[in-house]
């Protein structure tokens, strides 16, 4: 399979599917596209041939079979590797778990407005000055603060690292970037999601990126 994102230091969307997969062992190569929003652009061009949406990420099987939106992909990664725990096993937790991915995708706005994913930044500052003048941020810091704190002590969401924790992987970052409080049972859960496997990875090359169209050598994971 093929995974066709955008940056790491600010695609938050292309960041789930690529953590997920690389946490648990999925096999993928990954086509870089650089962010270029000028209409006509060789990014526009590029996405054209996958998504009607000219969005990232897009997963692309080796026939050509094209699946784009992250919550549609992570469901066809749980169909194709069911004994990879993409989702719980337990069909409540299971079920559980989707609508934590579902309330992310449709949900906390004023978060990914108001806090663009910036990996390598450090705003504090900024962090500071939002949550004292946005009550709608604040009130997306409770209800995560809440989800990040129903994690048992010393393991992810849903015991073993899955879908919803991949989802929430780039809350994480944004909470890093700009200091947003959190409780201690939350910041111990943002903690063990820093330090998980897959998102060391995305960090470290999120670090490391320069001005790109696509890399000369196409990262490919592990199978």
């Amino acid at each position: 399979m093929q995974l066709i994102i955008g940056n790491k230091n600010y695609s938050s969307w292309s960041m789930r599917p690529w953590v997920l997969m690389t946490q648990l062992g999925i096999a993928f190569d990954e086509r870089q596209l650089r962010f270029d929003f000028t209409p006509g652009s060789a990014f526009y061009q590029a996405l054209a041939a996958y998504t009607p949406t000219a969005k990232v990420p897009v997963l692309v099987e080796d026939d050509g079979f094209a699946v784009w939106d992250t919550l549609a992909i992570i469901e066809h990664l749980g169909d194709r590797h069911p004994d990879r725990g993409v989702w719980p096993r337990e069909p409540r937790q299971r079920s559980r778990a989707r609508s934590l991915c579902a309330e992310m995708h449709a949900g906390f706005s004023a978060l990914r407005n108001q806090c663009p994913m910036n990996i390598e930044a450090s705003l504090p500052e900024i962090g500071a000055k939002l949550m004292a003048d946005d009550a709608r941020l604040r009130a997306d810091l409770v209800r995560i603060d809440a989800i990040f704190s129903a994690a048992a002590p010393d393991a992810f969401l849903f015991g073993s690292f899955c879908a919803a924790d991949a989802f929430f992987a780039p809350v994480v970052m944004r909470i890093a970037t700009y200091a947003l409080p959190l409780s201690p049972a939350a910041a111990a859960y943002a903690q063990r999601v820093r330090e998980s496997a897959g998102v060391k990875a995305f960090v470290a090359k999120a670090l490391d990126e320069r001005d790109f169209l696509d890399f000369e050598e196409p990262y490919r994971s592990a199978p």
